[in-house]
């Protein structure tokens, strides 16, 4: 088989590599090929418990692929050969091509723990059948336990409170979701956790899995145990990159490919994206072990379009982790450098927060209390941002993302138009962007008198 372009990997990041790859050299033979026919939408993971009616609900299909004229091939690549320019594959195929786009993703960090072995544990994986067993065995389950409270933890305690049982989140970390939020916004995840009736432990760090064959308690390091049926771990991925660097491509010091702007690696005809990467942070140039399928996403899209000649206007200046997730009623969402970072980095930071109500007037229905904390360099350069509201801030953090990017000022923001509406926006007189960097004006002259 003989193509011009192949993607390995069936993720957002490869679907739109192809994608892209389609539209701008769309002449080309283009072949997909990933493990697995149906793989699961990966944000959609947390709600296939009680949220989405079936966990078929959150397939990934195969329309992107069909409408733009893609090869799809169900089936894994065992090995690249890049003098020969070809990959195999476990059937036994060998397929050429001239441009490789590898998208292998990440796989779930196993940590451990004594006893990690025994049924009942589940590590979170991208696959149908493995999450299938697994909310078999929640359905099951009266009591379980969470460890991790990073966005994975959190939203799968957010999810299983929604049933009649006991949740417990266990978390090494002074509080959940420490590596993206501020104190005061995960203070805010806390509380409505909290209110949810689930157990948070944090500073608690699970030492050893009780029991038989099955789980049935967690000891923690301080020797307290957890009654348990059932365990989620959630504490993070590593990149998946062993095809890779078993064929010779050079892999970083947290595992990922290496690649340069344009997502090429040390070979000039072998592309990677996505978690199989090692990333660089937008603002310091340091590696980073973030994976967002946002960031895979915008990588796709500049490889895609620099196979055939480099599109500078594509170039990819690093990852700026932008997030956000909800629990309960309340939606959170972080992007670029959090307070806490950015003064550890040595940066001199200047910091402006707004409380307002997102509906104007506040009594219209639906109307949420929103907080937004924004953080400046001490020039007036935007570094980051931090919203908890209602679900308008899933749209209000990609301004601030925006903004981080383009290296935005003060000056620029407190100018910036905004369209608001009393059913959809905050007034435009406490916009609170624009009043968040109003107060963060006002902090800069107070620390310069």
């Amino acid at each position: 088989m003989d193509y011009d372009i192949v993607v390995i990997g069936g993720g957002p990041a490869g679907i739109i590599s192809a994608v892209t790859a389609r539209h701008n050299y769309p002449d080309k033979r283009i072949l997909l090929i990933r493990k697995t026919k149906g793989p699961v939408i990966s944000c959609g993971i947390p709600y296939m418990f009680t949220t989405l009616e079936t966990p078929e609900c959150n397939i990934m299909g195969n329309a992107p692929l069909e409408k733009n004229n893609i090869d799809f091939k169900c089936d894994e690549v065992t090995g690249v050969n890049r003098e020969e320019k070809s990959i195999t594959t476990k059937d036994d195929t060998k397929i050429t091509y001239d441009k490789l786009i590898i998208a292998t993703g990440s796989r779930p960090f196993c940590p451990q723990i004594n006893g990690h072995e025994k049924n009942g544990i589940y590590l979170i994986e991208k696959e149908l059948e493995h999450l299938k067993n697994l909310k078999t065995d929640f359905e099951k389950a009266r009591d379980v336990v969470i460890i991790g409270g990073g966005f994975i933890g959190v939203e799968f305690a957010d999810e299983f409170s929604n049933s009649n049982k006991n949740v417990s989140l266990i978390e090494a970390g002074p509080r959940i979701l420490f590596h993206s939020f501020d104190k005061e916004f995960s203070d805010i995840a806390t509380e409505k956790l909290k209110k949810k009736r689930v157990n948070i432990l944090t500073d608690a760090k699970a030492e050893r899995f009780i029991g038989d064959e099955r789980v049935r308690s967690v000891r923690l390091a301080d020797g307290k145990e957890i009654k348990t049926d059932l365990v989620v771990i959630g504490i993070g991925a590593r990149p998946n990159s062993g095809l890779a660097e078993k064929a010779g491509i050079k892999t970083g010091e947290r595992g990922g490919i290496l690649v340069d702007e344009y997502m090429r690696t040390n070979d000039t005809n072998i592309f990677a994206v996505g978690d199989c990467t090692e990333e660089k942070d937008f603002f310091t140039r340091k590696r980073t072990g973030v994976m967002l399928a946002s960031t895979a996403v915008a990588e796709a899209r500049v490889a895609g379009s620099s196979l055939y000649g480099l599109m500078l206007v594509k170039e990819n200046k690093g990852t700026i982790a932008s997030y956000s997730t909800v629990v309960g009623d309340m939606a959170l969402a972080s992007s670029g450098m959090i307070e806490k970072t950015a003064r550890e980095e040595g940066f001199d930071v200047v910091v402006g927060n707004a409380e307002c109500v997102d509906r104007h007037p506040g009594k219209l229905p639906g109307a949420k209390k929103m907080k937004v904390k924004l953080v400046f360099s001490d020039c007036g350069v935007l570094l980051g941002g931090q919203i908890a509201g209602g679900y308008s801030v899933g749209e209000m953090i990609n301004i601030i993302g925006l903004a981080i990017e383009k290296s935005m000022t003060m000056n620029e923001i407190v100018t910036l138009q905004m369209a608001t509406h009393p059913k959809l926006t905050a007034a435009p007189t406490v916009y609170p962007i624009i009043t968040a960097t109003l107060d963060a004006m006002k902090n800069q002259k107070i620390s310069k008198t």
